[in-house]
């Protein structure tokens, strides 16, 4: 069974934002477990550089698996203050711990109000479960 934990934010295009507990506008952006479910075996992810900039709705990486290639999207717009290079260098790791130790970039957000429209986990259960 998929969790979707309660303390994170989702987006319709199965992205997940967390902030860091130490530094409110950070946000720590990732997929969904649903998304990596529905890709299957992950080979290869390609993240941007620290210091790019992303405006919400664009595409900032790929993820190609053996079934097909994604692009996630900016849930927000801010600038990369990191990225997961353990996720480039393992792709296939992404699938142990989607919500912890495999997230994509952390984002220096520019406005919080883009968060506005997105689901809580019980809604994000909702539509991906459809119940």
């Amino acid at each position: 069974m998929l969790t979707y934990p309660e303390d994170l934010i989702y987006t319709n295009s199965h992205e997940y934002v967390r902030f860091e507990p130490a530094a409110a506008e950070i946000a720590i952006v990732g997929i969904t477990a649903f998304a990596i479910d529905q890709l299957g075996d992950v080979v290869y992810i390609d993240l941007p550089q620290v210091g790019s900039h992303l405006i919400k709705g664009d595409s900032f990486a790929t993820v190609e698996s053996v079934k097909a290639v994604g692009d996630i999207y900016a849930p927000l717009s801010g600038e990369i203050v990191a990225v997961n290079s353990d996720l480039v260098d393992q792709p296939e790791s992404i699938v142990n711990d989607p919500y912890g130790q495999s997230w994509f970039v952390k984002l220096k957000v520019s406005d919080r109000q883009e968060l506005e429209g997105y689901m809580s986990a019980q809604e994000y259960r909702a539509k991906v479960e459809g119940a």
